[in-house]
């Protein structure tokens, strides 16, 4: 599920995601309890998933879009966050992706796994994406 400060949020299954251009990321990262990791994934860009729901933010403005956050949840009970100007290509143009393959296997049945590969810690890699949640930082109040 895609939703949030979106003008077309959406329920999007692996399918769907390939609709997308696909990209492929080689990727090693420390995995906690299972040491180094090297993996192949492809998939979406979740830049370009997001901007295809249509973002609530002044494409023209950096500083509006750069108040922007993500909400990553899986089905494997972790969840992170991600900063908007993390993906934009104006900023830190971070290839994350939605992947729907994994080593050369489809992700159909296992669902969508996000994929941070500037990370060198695991710990943000979000197996069975159920929710991405896109919205904006609000100013606290003083």
């Amino acid at each position: 599920m895609l939703h949030g400060d979106l003008d077309h949020p959406a329920t999007l299954s692996v399918a769907d995601l390939r609709e997308w251009t696909q990209y492929r990321m080689e990727v090693v990262f420390d995995c906690a309890t299972n040491g180094p990791q090297h993996h192949v994934f492809e998939g979406a860009l979740l830049r370009d998933v997001v901007a295809g729901a249509g973002p609530a933010f002044d494409a023209r403005r950096r500083k509006d879009r750069s108040r922007f956050l993500l909400a990553v949840s899986g089905g494997d009970g972790h969840h992170t966050v991600l900063a908007w100007a993390e993906l934009d290509e104006d900023f830190g143009d971070s290839p994350v992706l939605l992947a729907t393959r994994l080593d050369g296997e489809d992700l159909d049945e296992a669902g969508a796994q996000l994929v941070v590969p500037s990370d060198r810690c695991g710990a943000r890699y979000v197996s069975a994406v159920t929710h991405v949640w896109f919205g904006a930082l609000a100013a606290p109040d003083l």
